[in-house]
Formats: structure tokens, sequence, C-alpha cells
């Protein structure tokens, strides 16, 4: 946006002072839609034996467990860094052991990992910060260096498919799987290795940024004092459910509205 869209969408009259803030500010940031192909699934010793006697799986669900982040420096390109992003996958499959039978629900790992390069400005100085601990002395905090932050958002997996194959040889893990992660299954991950092995495919959206913790002159209104005033909740339960509006759209799906030109296809063209 320009200075001049600033100045006259903006209403500077109500301003009261200019104070100083201390917040991160986004420097860089990317966005990127990837489809994951032949994911690798790890499985617990009694999620493999489930594979090994399968005929068939199916891709039921897929959800990120964690991403882990390292954040290193690009050499010889000042104040741009590299954010290496390692995704942990925890898959849902159904398993088949003859056609037509009912499905067995078992779950395994999957990791992936995707490295980007940001621009995060430089910063040459030592942090030095104290904290308060409850019932001891204000101690001062370790210095840090100071370095950009990287954050990740990812959405919810989306899960295309699944198949299985004869495994061909061990496939351990690309990296060493967290404590953590591991306890997730309630076993070893992965288990002894079996006969096959599954690959998924997985859709992902993510946005990465790289933010600094800078002190920001803004200009300030006013105080952020509370307007709607506290009601106090009854401990009927019918009465509170009498304040609740008939969820209509519940009922009734919503239709989809025609275009307005009859002979356009819908999308401005």
């Amino acid at each position: 946006m320009s200075e001049e869209n600033i100045g006259t969408n903006t209403d500077l009259s109500n301003i009261k002072e200019a104070v100083c803030i201390d917040a991160y500010r986004v420097y860089d940031s990317c966005s990127d839609k990837d489809c994951l192909s032949d994911l690798r699934v790890y499985f617990s010793q009694e999620a493999q034996d489930l594979i090994d006697g399968a005929t068939n799986v199916r891709l039921k669900d897929a959800d990120i467990i964690n991403v882990y982040i390292d954040l290193e420096p690009v050499p010889f390109h000042k104040g741009f860094y590299s954010v290496d992003m390692t995704y942990f996958f925890e898959v849902e499959l159904e398993v088949y052991a003859a056609p037509k039978s009912i499905a067995t629900v078992a779950k395994g790992l999957s990791i992936f990992n995707k490295k980007v390069i940001l621009y995060g400005s430089e910063g040459n100085v030592k942090v030095f910060s104290s904290d308060y601990v409850k019932d001891d002395n204000d101690s001062q905090s370790p210095p840090i260096r100071n370095l950009p932050k990287a954050t990740v958002q990812v959405a919810k997996p989306i899960a295309l498919s699944a198949r299985m194959i004869n495994k061909c040889g061990e496939t351990p893990p690309c990296c060493p799987i967290p404590e953590p992660v591991s306890r997730r299954f309630g076993a070893q991950m992965p288990g002894p290795s079996g006969m096959r092995d599954v690959l998924v495919t997985l859709g992902i959206f993510t946005i990465v940024r790289i933010e600094r913790n800078v002190q920001m002159l803004v200009p300030a209104y006013d105080f952020c004092v509370p307007e709607k005033e506290c009601v106090t909740s009854s401990d009927n339960p019918c009465e509170m459910f009498s304040r609740l509006e008939f969820p209509t759209s519940e009922f009734f799906p919503p239709r989809v509205s025609a275009p307005d030109d009859d002979f356009g296809c819908g999308c401005g063209c």
C-alpha cells in the first residue's frame, strides 16, 4: 500500500500520541502448496503385523504432529537465513485383511523435509534480560544472540492416496524420531522391519515467516478500555438454552446462487 493510500484512508485526527512498542516484525514470508507423493509410513510392531497380512489399505486421515525448525545464516549472503523444516505426520489407515472384510485401523508415522531461504535482516548484538521466578530471586537470563525467529503455519494435511509395496530393503527414517513423537504411538518407532511398506500421498498448505524482535514507533489512539459489560451467567440450564438462536443453517444447506450473466462462466470472463 502506498503512502498516499495510507494518508487518505486512515483517520489520523484521533491519534493521542506516538508510543514505542516492543514487537515482532515480519521481515520475509512465503506460502507454498506441496503434494507429497509416496511418503513412506513407519509403523510399530503391532501395526506392521497388520500391514504384512493385509490385501489392501486405504488412507483414512492424516494429521500433523509437529514441525521441527532449524534456522541458520546463509554463508556469503548477509541477512538471509536457511529455514530447515522437518514435518512429522500421523497417518491413519484402514487395513483390509481380505476382500469385503471389515477394516482395521492402523496408525503410522511419515516424515518430510523442506528447506526455504528467506530474508531476516542483520543483528549483531547479544540480548540480556531478567525474568521473574516464583519463590526465587530474580536471576539474569542467559544472553542470547539477536537471531530472527522462524514461524511455520501448516493447515491440516489432505489425505490423497495410499498403496502397498513389497519391501526391498531396509529404509530407516531420514532423521532420528524425537521421543515425544514416538510416545504418541505408544511403542517404539519404527518397529522391527516387516515384509511390506506403505506409501502415502499428502497435500499440505504452509506459510513460513521470519520475524525479528524490534522496537517500533506507532500511533496510539487511546487505552483499550472494555466497552462490553460482564453478564453473570445463570445456573439454570433451560434459561441458558433459551438464549441460543435456532440453528437454521444446520437443517437447510445453503444453495448455490446462479451467476448474474446467464451466458457467462460466472468468473468474470
